[in-house]
């Protein structure tokens, strides 16, 4: 019999063909592709298994070429066009190794990510495979984790292939296509934005981008608002400050009073002294938001936190990372998980024997059970830090101490008041100190420090060594961090566990949001005001979580694919024809605000703007906005993103920009638009030695961490899952 097993990738074809054949595999290439074999028993109970790795998505869906041309004018029929599937021009060589293998077996097994998205990719191959072997057996290996247990008990016990699950992943690659096709074109075409330079809309990128977007105008659109606080320095055996009970004085006057009378005050009186314990609940099981928030709690955006994880998964080292479950289910062996971490030599040795000293303990809960992959959780499988990157090593051991710290006891603290009266006027002061660390001992990401005050008797006298009269504002909403910003997303429904990450850095791959923590840009802030003008539905997160429960609705078998597809053609084919009504107001809309993103500084000659352009051959250069009259154009380097800088060059008065290369780690190459002057060079000197002083603290804090101190600043309890109880 011959088997031939289909993974989602290379990495884990190796490790299924590992675990399978005991380590007992040949390994050999089918047209360039890796191949892994191994045969078991001997005449009609031979069986001969072949394993070979896909690279995620190798079929594509796009149109045909009659729809390939860009046109306004063709948008109407684009919205019903059928797409048509094909393999990837460079999966090719895979494709045709899946087919070769396909046709000759007589069994073949699906093992990718047991997921949406991962269904689709099997029937995706199986597909190919059927094309030349209509009638082959097919199974599905399902596991949330490539260990030898989880790997054995899937192909021990295979189930069906589930084409509901499939039909919900291609039906969002329908409507997204259709949508993104029909929105990206109209408006890059209505603002003249053609080639490499188009505008890319989504039907989840748009509503996401919103988000950025109205929080960015709450901030804008704040005023601030005076208060005063009065604080005071006191003694008793020791020197600590109190805060006036009033905390924020919303009437100047009144706080100057009350500074008045404590400023000239020798002595206050302890009137009471107040304490209580207050229990902090471990944190609940890692699901894939919870993970994302904790890791970006540690400095990586999300597409770099699911990448590192999904590294870790196809090691080996942890369970699948797409999941929506809080609640180990009862045939995960924690306890074997335990005794592994705290292996002689294990890095986690200690920890792990804190909780195995407990044993048996009861795991924390969330709120969010479901049966098809357990939490985000380290298999038995311990790397030492040297096997892998010092980023997946950072995430591996966040993983590892949130398990721990879900089979930890709470942690208590003490919390004490101190009131204080001083010339009638009431002041407080909180101290607290760590009690009991339960999960804190292997859990450090929550900084709490503690706060010691003096022993204070109700009636003790306090000497006043001075106070003070802060001026201050009530301070604007914060931007959304990218971790709050997946939160939302969830909330609202938008996206899925696996393309959150995706959407959220491509609204930084167009340029629509910059910055560490989201910031729109010109573009983002025009197209979401764009869209709420004309088009409201695309910028808003109902319509598309009600197609996202359409999905759902497939996956369960109660809806079919086809009638999710129509529904949304349907309501693009409306939407697409509001936006052409008022097609010339979108478009200069959209334009004014590139222009103003593109303007690199003002024409020497004419006092016009200079504004990155593209010739008729697609090349990009410096012209002024005053062509004809004007003719004062400069070259552009034709790769990396250009930022102007807002500066002029001290040599020859141009204006000075910022070459940003995508990957690069040397930095902006900084130049002024005259190529060649050296008027700036002292300036880039400048910057490549900051940059240089942050690589040398960036890898001291690495090291750091690697010894097992706590990043500076820790993340918030909010992000890392801690709960407070009484």
């Amino acid at each position: 019999m011959k088997i031939l097993v289909v993974s989602e990738k290379d990495i884990a074809a190796k490790k299924i063909a590992q675990h399978l054949s005991g380590g007992d595999f040949d390994q050999e290439k089918v047209g360039g592709v890796n191949v892994y074999s191994f045969t078991e028993g001997k005449g009609k109970a031979k069986k001969e298994t072949t394993i070979v790795g896909l690279r995620g998505h190798i079929v594509s869906l796009d149109y045909p070429k009659e729809h390939q041309r860009w046109s306004l004018a063709k948008l109407p029929e684009l919205v019903w066009a059928e797409p048509t599937k094909k393999v990837d021009k460079d999966a090719k060589p895979i494709g045709d190794a899946v087919k070769k293998l396909g046709k000759s077996a007589d069994l073949v097994i699906l093992a990718t990510d047991y997921d949406r998205e991962g269904e689709l990719i099997g029937v995706e191959a199986l597909d190919l495979i059927k094309e030349v072997n209509p009638d082959v057996e097919v199974k599905r290996a399902r596991f949330s984790a490539l260990t030898k247990e989880e790997v054995t008990r899937a192909f021990a016990s295979p189930a069906p292939v589930d084409h509901n699950l499939a039909d919900s992943a291609a039906a969002r690659q329908y409507v997204d296509l259709a949508w993104g096709a029909a929105l990206t074109r109209f408006l890059s075409i209505s603002a003249g934005q053609r080639g490499q330079d188009f505008l890319s809309v989504g039907r989840v990128q748009s509503p996401t981008l919103a988000l950025i977007v109205d929080r960015e105008k709450e901030i804008k659109a704040f005023v601030p608002t005076p208060y005063w606080e009065v604080h005071a320095t006191v003694h008793k055996d020791a020197t600590f400050g109190v805060t006036h009970d009033e905390g924020r004085f919303w009437d100047k006057e009144k706080a100057t009073v009350a500074h008045a009378k404590v400023a000239t005050a020798k002595s206050g009186t302890v009137v009471k002294v107040e304490k209580s314990k207050r229990t902090l609940q471990a944190p609940t099981p890692f699901d894939t938001t919870t993970y994302q928030r904790a890791a970006a709690a540690l400095g990586y955006s999300i597409k770099r936190a699911d990448s590192l994880a999904e590294s870790l998964y196809t090691a080996g080292y942890v369970s699948y990372p797409r999941t929506s479950n809080t609640v180990y289910p009862a045939s995960l062996n924690l306890k074997e998980i335990v005794d592994n971490l705290s292996a002689k030599g294990s890095p986690f040795e200690k920890d792990a024997k804190t909780v195995q000293d407990r044993w048996p303990v009861a795991p924390t809960k969330g709120k969010k059970e479901t049966t098809d992959h357990p939490p985000i959780h380290p298999t038995g499988v311990v790397p030492k830090p040297t096997d892998i990157s010092g980023p997946e090593w950072r995430v591996y051991e966040l993983i590892v101490r949130r398990f721990l710290a879900t089979l930890s006891d709470p942690a208590q603290v003490e919390r004490l008041k101190v009131s204080v009266a001083i010339a009638s006027e009431p002041f407080s002061a909180n101290g607290q100190r760590l009690l009991v660390p339960g999960f804190l001992a292997v859990y450090p990401y929550s900084s709490r420090e503690d706060v010691i005050l003096p022993a204070l008797a109700e009636g003790d006298a306090v000497q006043v060594r001075g106070a003070e009269l802060l001026s201050k504002e009530t301070q604007p909403p914060s931007r959304l961090t990218q971790a709050r910003l997946v939160q939302q997303m969830e909330e609202l429904n938008l996206g899925t566990k696996a393309t959150r990450g995706d959407i959220i850095q491509r609204l930084y791959d167009r340029d629509f949001v910059r910055g560490k923590t989201p910031e729109p840009t010109e573009t983002g802030f025009a197209m979401i005001d764009t869209l709420e003008h004309y088009a409201p539905i695309i910028a808003k997160p109902e319509m598309t979580a009600a197609l996202e429960g359409e999905m759902d609705r497939i996956a369960e078998g109660e809806l079919p694919l086809v009638a999710v597809v129509e529904d949304s053609r349907k309501l693009l084919e409306k939407v697409v024809k509001t936006l052409d009504e008022n097609r010339e107001a979108i478009g200069g809309g959209i334009r004014k605000a590139l222009d103003a993103k593109n303007t690199l500084g003002t024409c020497h000659k004419s006092g016009h703007a200079l504004i990155i352009r593209r010739s008729k051959a697609g090349k990009r250069f410096v012209g002024c906005s005053g062509w004809p009259n004007c003719d004062v154009t400069y070259p552009l380097p034709q790769y990396g993103k250009i930022v102007p800088d807002r500066t002029t060059c001290p040599v020859c008065a141009a204006p000075v920009i910022q070459v940003v290369n995508q990957g690069s780690k040397r930095g902006p190459w900084i130049t002024c638009l005259t190529m060649g002057c050296k008027g700036v060079e002292e300036r880039e000197a400048k910057m490549r030695d900051e940059r240089k002083a942050q690589r040398l603290a960036a890898e001291l804090l690495e090291k750091s961490e690697a010894e097992g101190e706590m990043p500076a600043g820790g993340a918030s309890d909010e992000d890392l899952g801690v709960e407070e109880g009484a």
